[in-house]
């Protein structure tokens, strides 16, 4: 599917559902040209798919921590196994469906289908374990559940970090989901306070999402806390637990604490009990409210996702650019001097031990100017030549490296070695003053989107109430004089008759006969006849 045919989709899923939105589908449009003149975007790429158009909720966590048990609760649905020990090893995407049951279908329908989070996803898998992409169905399934609550939202769970043998891969995989969705939900297992085997984990879910410009989108869950009620301290387990995270820089205000009430065990403590079970209700209350947000959510982060890839384009993308290539050229010009110089010091001294011969070839290319031009010219090609086999080889060699870690720069160099272009540019190819002011404008136009969504929801001023209460009544006063107007017509339309009292009873005496004959039961009785 090409990126054209991606966005007329998109187009018609935002017009039916948050027409708000269908201006930023120009705006990514924008952001696409800029990365093909760049060469940060293969024409076949577009910066759309970097973020999911539907609203998505990850779940994520640790083994037997209770997200399946958490999925089913929220559905009302037995939609995945629940156990203590790892029961799924697969990332299942969750969504809406219209049967009578859950329905599971392979991983391939994820892979191939731009609707859903993981299109294309084969490709990164592949970059981490090569040959892994053509397994995909081994990595993920679809699974459709006939419940109300989901419409409108895609539910993602995930497979326990401890028990996935393929872990690389697991960890690409979710950096995608992390970056694509719009509410993460990281459960941990209270029963299980963190040791140091957890450490890995922790730093992965945690100390990664620090540092990202989304992160309070990722909220942090200590699962089953009612196993918390039989210890000594019971607050102390939610403590260590809640000092792990902060030591890893968790942002206050992420952390909550819950328990799934049927499956829990009894607390023979009454106050006790009431007192986890006030805790749990509030929390899992705030939970549930920003899960019914996600779509208000999900449309500032499309809006904003804009602005933030522009700013990225100019502020990162570039100097890393700049620097790839200044790297690349120092090589280039390095290799040229050292394989060249090495040819000009053995032609030196081939000349110093075979002088009659040199003598030769001189007298040779002196004696006509054919001789001599056809070997300057041959010589200067060999040398081009050589100088682009090596630019190219670089090029490449540095391409592949950075592959790893930022492909769309190694797109970006690759596409800046070209033979008819020079190595000593200021600019990177395509990069200028009127790319930078289309990066202005995608920028303003990003916020725009924004100021317009926020007008649906806020009016500090009070302006738009006053305005909307103005047009109410202004269109109240237009009906009231559209139907005063009409009344009149109808009046001009059916002028009074006017008869002296004696027509007035000829008329009714010579009426009267009629109205007899067409009498209801007179009709009836003629129908009968």
């Amino acid at each position: 599917m090409t990126p054209h045919e991606r966005y007329v989709k998109l187009e018609q899923h935002l017009a039916q559902e948050n027409p708000v939105l269908l201006d930023i589908i120009k705006t990514y449009q924008a952001l696409d040209k800029v990365g093909y003149k760049t060469g940060l975007l293969n024409r076949d790429q577009s910066y759309a798919t970097d973020i999911s158009w539907w609203p998505l909720i990850s779940v994520l966590g640790t083994f037997s921590a209770g997200k399946s048990s958490f999925i089913n609760q929220y559905t009302g649905k037995a939609v995945q196994s629940t156990g203590n020990q790892a029961v799924d090893d697969k990332f299942t995407v969750i969504c809406y469906g219209s049967g009578d049951e859950v329905n599971t279908l392979p991983g391939l329908a994820l892979n191939a289908d731009p609707r859903f989070p993981f299109f294309g996803i084969s490709e990164e898998i592949n970059k981490v374990e090569q040959g892994e992409g053509q397994r995909i169905d081994s990595y993920l399934q679809l699974k459709t559940v006939p419940s109300e609550i989901l419409k409108g939202k895609i539910l993602i769970d995930s497979p326990g970090f401890d028990a996935d043998s393929q872990r690389n891969a697991t960890l690409r995989i979710t950096n995608h989901i992390m970056d694509m969705s719009d509410l993460v939900l990281v459960f941990f297992d209270a029963r299980h306070p963190e040791p140091g085997a957890m450490r890995d984990t922790l730093q992965h879910l945690v100390a990664t999402s620090v540092g990202r410009h989304d992160a309070d989108k990722i909220l942090f869950i200590l699962n089953q806390i009612d196993t918390a009620a039989q210890e000594d301290n019971p607050e102390e387990v939610i403590g260590s637990w809640q000092r792990a995270i902060a030591q890893e820089g968790l942002i206050a205000g992420n952390f909550y604490a819950i328990y799934n009430e049927a499956l829990s065990n009894k607390i023979a403590d009454e106050a006790l009990a009431n007192r986890f079970k006030r805790k749990k209700n509030v929390d899992l209350a705030r939970i549930e409210s920003r899960m019914e947000k996600v779509s208000t959510e999900r449309a500032y982060r499309i809006a904003h996702g804009a602005q933030h890839i522009a700013e990225e384009l100019e502020t990162v993308k570039l100097p890393l650019l700049k620097q790839a290539i200044k790297s690349w050229r120092r090589k280039v010009l390095t290799l040229d001097i050292v394989i060249f110089g090495a040819i000009l010091v053995a032609m030196v001294w081939g000349g110093m031990q075979m002088p009659n011969f040199v003598a030769n070839v001189q007298a040779w290319l002196l004696s006509d100017i054919i001789y001599g031009g056809s070997a300057a010219f041959i010589a200067l090609i060999l040398v081009f030549m050589g100088h682009f086999t090596f630019r190219k080889k670089m090029a490449v060699w540095d391409a592949k490296r950075l592959s790893q870690t930022h492909p769309d720069i190694a797109n970006a160099l690759l596409y800046n070695n070209r033979f008819w272009r020079g190595m000593h540019h200021a600019l990177p190819r395509g990069w200028g003053s009127k790319t930078s002011t289309q990066l202005t404008k995608i920028v303003k136009s990003s916020k725009d989107a924004i100021q317009k969504l926020t007008d649906q929801f806020a009016d500090p001023s009070g302006h738009l109430k006053a305005k909307k209460e103005s047009e109410a009544v202004a269109a109240l006063e237009a009906l009231k004089a559209s139907e005063a107007e009409h009344q009149a017509a109808l009046a001009k339309a059916q002028p009074k008759l006017e008869l002296p009292a004696e027509k007035v009873e000829t008329v009714i005496e010579e009426v009267q006969p009629v109205a007899e004959v067409t009498a209801p039961e007179k009709v009836e009785a003629s129908a009968k006849a």
